[in-house]
């Protein structure tokens, strides 16, 4: 919500009296990508938590990563796990919106991860493996 960016400006504020030894980057609901661009006052990068992988056309509510761009983000999230599981997310589609960030000049942040059951039955190695070589597209 828009009254969580005060969490963005203390951010910004702290980095600026300690400069840090690593990239920071928060990645917010794209409501607030904007506003927490200006609160961030180029201290830390802001990300979006998802994307669509078209450039524009008949997908209401959609954002594209051009969207995400122009409204200031700097990277963007795909494979949620809960985007994976919910809304059945393939490997393929993570890897054609990581195309799309990429179109866009925007970071990729590919996520993977398995399930608690595909944990307990030993395979969390395999599916991380599979998931990897599915959604890193082809070139990064």
């Amino acid at each position: 919500m828009a009254a969580q960016l005060r969490e963005v400006e203390a951010m910004a504020a702290a980095l600026k009296a300690t400069p840090p030894l690593a990239d920071v980057l928060i990645c917010l609901p794209a409501t607030l990508i904007t506003h927490a661009v200006q609160a961030a006052a180029g201290r830390l990068a802001i990300g979006a938590e998802d994307c669509s992988a078209e450039i524009s056309g008949s997908f209401t509510g959609d954002l594209s990563a051009e969207m995400l761009k122009d409204a200031g983000a700097e990277a963007v999230i795909v494979g949620h796990s809960e985007r994976r599981q919910h809304h059945g997310e393939t490997d393929a589609i993570v890897a054609t919106k990581a195309n799309a960030a990429r179109r866009a000049g925007l970071l990729a942040i590919i996520c993977i991860g398995e399930t608690r059951a595909q944990r307990l039955a030993g395979n969390a190695l395999s599916v991380c493996g599979e998931q990897i070589a599915g959604s890193v597209p082809e070139g990064m």
